[in-house]
This record gives structure tokens, sequence and C-alpha cells, in this order.
């Protein structure tokens, strides 16, 4: 005989029938769906590991570094060769290092504004604000990354330019008869104070470091590569440039104004061969400047990120 239809399964509790109680059974506690995975409450910290992984894995950060630490420290050592000698160059000693930084700050204000606006290129910034709603963690996350990596890789090129010019333009000795030269002397040889040092390395650091960390927040603003890129070398280049162009003396407060307060003039007085006609500026002033001007816009990025549409 053929066996007949399977008998249904039970669908009351416990594998009983419908309508069975069992003696003992308990309904399982109400709360909903609890997940067997371990759940940990995002932070700022998770924020800045994302950000570091993604600066360190694409390929423009390794090319504009790299192209920044080769014209700082190659361009400084050709200066040294070429100022090498016992014959005083009439700058201060360390003062070379400041022309393969003129260059080497533009590969730093590049890559400032393609750690943001690559992402809105590519469309990726909805994935990251997706995984991160909250969009200030997200910018404060990229701006700490970002400064952190180029104050370190800036202050490092600087330092060991500064080392080679040390060593090999030290042993300059005054002219005869001469006064009031640019630099520090010491029994008749140039030397490097403290402060020069520390103007030449940490102070260059920091305010290229700024420089592209404003970058960074004008291209959380414009959300376009090539326009904050512009932007930004038209802030750096232009005001000497329109100076130097401005003849008469009816301009001539305009031109000192913008002599004094455009940034290669800042950068250049951090190695103690100001561009204004104060000769004793240090920079340190207009880096104090330069910070402030960095925050407002970095507040301005920040309202925006949260106002607008991705």
């Amino acid at each position: 005989m053929l066996p007949g239809p399977a008998a249904p399964a039970p669908h009351g509790p416990q594998g009983g029938w419908p309508g069975q109680q069992n003696a003992g059974h308990q309904a399982p506690a109400a709360g909903g769906y609890t997940s067997p995975i371990p759940m940990a409450r995002t932070h700022l910290g998770h924020a800045l590991v994302s950000e570091w992984t993604k600066i360190r894995s694409v390929r423009s950060t390794m090319w504009t570094l790299g192209v920044m630490f080769a014209l700082v420290v190659g361009i400084g050592l050709l200066t040294a060769v070429g100022l090498s000698g016992d014959s005083y160059t009439g700058m201060p000693l360390l003062s070379g290092g400041l022309f393969g930084l003129m260059l080497g700050q533009i590969c730093v204000i590049t890559l400032g504004v393609l750690v943001i606006t690559s992402e809105y290129g590519t469309g990726m910034i909805r994935t990251t604000l997706t995984a991160c709603p909250r969009r200030g963690r997200v910018l404060l996350a990229k701006a700490v990354v970002f400064f952190v990596l180029a104050f370190v890789m800036t202050t490092l090129a600087c330092s060991l330019t500064a080392l080679v010019h040390s060593t090999m333009l030290s042993g300059q000795e005054a002219p005869a008869g001469a006064s009031g030269m640019p630099g520090t002397w010491e029994d008749g040889t140039l030397v490097a104070s403290g402060g020069e040092w520390f103007g030449a390395t940490v102070g260059a650091g920091l305010y290229v470091a700024l420089l592209g960390l404003l970058s960074l927040a004008i291209g959380a603003l414009l959300r376009h590569s090539a326009g904050a890129i512009t932007l930004m070398l038209g802030v750096v280049l232009l005001p000497l440039v329109m100076a130097l162009f401005m003849a008469g003396e009816a301009l001539a407060t305009v031109r000192e104004k913008l002599i004094e307060f455009s940034p290669l003039n800042g950068l250049a007085s951090l190695y103690r061969i100001p561009m204004a006609e104060d000769q004793d500026a240090t920079g340190w002033p207009l880096l104090g400047g330069l910070a402030c001007v960095t925050l407002v816009f970095l507040v301005l990025a920040y309202t925006l990120l949260n106002k607008r549409d991705v």
C-alpha cells in the first residue's frame, strides 16, 4: 500500500497543536530584536581612523607630499651649494630654505583642496556622510588628519633643509667695517639663533600647514577642485604681484599693505628676510592672523555643510 498523506506540522507553542498549552512555557519577553553582534557608540576617534585610512591610501597624497619634500630639500640644497663659501651672502644663515618652500607650499595647498573636493567629484561624499551623519565630525576629522600630516611633513623637510644650510654656510665671516648686517653673528662668524631655527622649521611648517587647512575650508565651500585651487593660488600670489605693479605715491600706502599682509611676506619673515619695510618682522603675528582667518573659514564651511544638500 502507498503511504497516506503526511500529517500537518503542529502550529502551537512548544510544537503542540493549536490551542494546546504546555505547563511551564513562558512567552518571550517583549522588547524587539537584539543583535548578537556587539555594537559600540561611534565617536570622533572612529572618524579620525577613517579619514587617516582614506588620506594615506590615495595616490594624490603620496605624489603631492613627495613633490613638496623634493622641492623644499632639493632647491634648498642647490641654494646652499650656490651660496657656499667664506664670503658673506648678505642673508641670515637659514634664509635660503625659503626658496624651495615657496614652491613646495603649492603642493600642500593642492592636497588640502583635494582632501575634500575629490569626494564631491566622485560622489563618495554621500557614502561618507551616510556612514557618519554628523557632518561636523567628518569635517573636523578631515581637518585634524590633514593638518597633522601636512605639519609633520613640512616641518621635517624644513628641518632637513635648515641642517644642510647650517652645515654648508656656517663658515661665513663678516666683511671688515660692515655693521647692521642681516643675520646673527658670533665672533665675526655667521650663526643661527634659536629664534631663527624655530621660525625656519616649526614656524614655517605651521604656516604652510595652515595655508593647506585654509585650502581645505575653501574646498568645502566651493566643492570644486579647480576653482578652489585657483582661488588659493590667487590668495597666495596675487597681493605681491599687484603690489609690484603699483607705482606712484598715490598708491604707496596700498602697495605697502599688500606686501605687508601677503602670505609670501609672512613666510619670508619667518626666515628673517621680510619683504615689507619692517626688517625686524619675525612673521609670528602674521601666522596668528592666518590662524584666525583659517578658523573663520572652517566655521563657515561647517555651517554650510550642515545646511545644504550634498
